[in-house]
């Protein structure tokens, strides 16, 4: 019996590593008007269904925040309670997002993105038929780690189908896709749990992502080689380090070499988690700061988030759009300003007296304006200042790293306001901008790592300059 049990197990270990693997690299096309056209199609499928798919990664995330007020209301939850859902969610999924990167730079994107998106919807249907605080945990974990699973693949298809020169552009207006699903989500939520209940409220947009999934298992791609294409490096002649871009490397050489023992992607990773201490804190407690403070009532307060969101809609495309046309490729220089400057914003919505909600408003927007180009550009950074091969692993480390920020911006911030009220919130948000803009200085004129360039490719720094110039 025992025997009969281990050989199903190896056979569906053996069918999971089939499903999830790599496609094959077919024959190189020579043709090149055929390569120019398919390159064409494939880069705008593959972007469509990268971008639709994240947009509902958010459906499945953002649901619990939404429906929170109605959680303090109905099951008698505290803050510190809600505190423990959001702290365990975000320490499970920035572990996700890390393993998940290291194992998806060695699978197969197409298969990794769209599994992980239908699993989430069956754990939020999971989560609105109970209501004990462990087993809500328990249902809010797991989504946690499969929400990991919508990053790594879409760092490795950003960095395999757009070259540097154009990925800061293409990168912005993909990271939008977090301030489509997160303006939309509350919307929605709120209407539902409205005349329907909070239950509701996690049903429909589980519903939904388990059907955007199969749309996205049917949108997506692997490598340019899976189709017969070049390199996008060739293809467009944009070679940012070396031309051995598609050099193969080992496992270990993956973790250590271009992960662990990258000092760029250590300073990126800790500045990540103090940006990611500011956006949790506004995405998730900005409703309750307005109903408290400004007596702002549930689809008010929600409203703040579709602002805060499409303020960060549109500082992804400014800031991806200023690295690659003003700052020629180099993120440091956006990542600094942007994150200095919402300093003051995140000041000017502290002392703004109650009854101004435009206001109120234009401030959550100018604040998620301004952490969302860091938010964007910190990992389009490590992805560049690591190996191609090892895109997801990269970003999956510093978005780990960033989502003990976000678990910290859960319980020990909720524990903080309790104690010091909201004026102590304010305080720390502001002291977490500075510390970022501190740790994010040293990268002002990198754009390559250049540990990672072969000696006869390192250019002088008079040529580098002259270049850059």
């Amino acid at each position: 019996m025992q025997l009969k049990i281990y050989q199903q197990v190896g056979s569906l270990v053996k069918w999971l590593v089939q499903f999830f693997k790599p496609a094959p690299a077919l024959k190189e096309i020579e043709d090149q008007e055929v390569v120019k056209s398919d390159y064409k199609y494939w880069r705008w499928r593959i972007f469509i269904g990268m971008y639709v798919g994240y947009v509902f990664y958010y459906f499945s995330r953002k649901s619990f925040t939404c429906v929170m007020p109605l959680l303090i209301q109905d099951l008698g939850m505290t803050k510190s309670d809600l505190g423990i859902l959001g702290s365990l969610f975000a320490v499970v999924y920035g572990s996700s997002k890390f393993l998940s990167g290291v194992i998806s730079d060695r699978s197969n994107p197409r298969v990794f993105m769209s599994v992980g998106l239908v699993l989430t919807g069956f754990l939020n249907i999971f989560f609105g038929f109970t209501s004990t605080l462990w087993v809500l945990a328990l249902f809010w974990g797991l989504n946690g780690l499969f929400q990991g699973w919508g990053w790594p693949p879409v760092a490795k298809l950003l960095t395999h189908w757009y070259s540097q020169k154009e990925r800061g552009t293409w990168w912005g207006t993909w990271n939008s896709s977090h301030n489509v699903g997160g303006a939309v989500i509350p919307l929605l939520v709120g209407v539902v749990a409205q005349f329907l209940g909070w239950r509701f409220g996690m049903y429909v947009p589980g519903i939904l992502c388990i059907g955007v999934g199969l749309f996205v298992f049917f949108c997506l791609r692997d490598t340019p080689a899976s189709l017969g294409l070049p390199p996008i490096e060739k293809f467009r002649n944009d070679y940012p380090t070396s031309k051995k871009v598609d050099e193969d490397i080992t496992l270990k050489e993956l973790l250590f070499k271009y992960v662990i023992n990258n000092g760029y992607l250590w300073l990126l990773g800790i500045a990540y988690f103090f940006v990611y201490v500011i956006r949790g804190a506004f995405n998730d407690w900005s409703p309750l700061f307005l109903m408290e403070t400004r007596g702002y009532n549930l689809v008010t307060a929600n409203a703040s988030i579709v602002w805060f969101e499409l303020g960060g809609l549109v500082g992804n495309i400014a800031a991806g759009w200023a690295s690659d046309k003003i700052f020629k490729g180099r993120r440091g220089p956006v990542n600094i300003l942007f994150a200095l400057s919402v300093i003051g914003a995140i000041a000017a919505l502290w002392l703004v007296p109650p009854g101004f909600v435009i206001l109120d408003y234009a401030l959550i927007f100018m604040i998620g304006f301004l952490i969302f180009g860091p938010q964007m550009l910190i990992g389009v950074a490590a992805a560049e200042l690591s190996h191609k091969k090892a895109a997801g692993a990269a970003t999956g480390f510093i978005g780990f790293i960033a989502y003990l920020g976000m678990a910290t911006a859960g319980y020990p911030l909720m524990k903080f306001m309790e104690s010091t009220g909201w004026g102590g919130f304010f305080v720390a948000l502001a002291i977490c901008g500075l510390v970022s803009v501190l740790l994010l200085l040293p990268m002002w004129a990198i754009k390559s790592n250049p540990k990672f360039l072969p000696e006869e490719e390192k250019p002088a720094p008079a040529a580098d300059e002259a270049a850059e110039a």
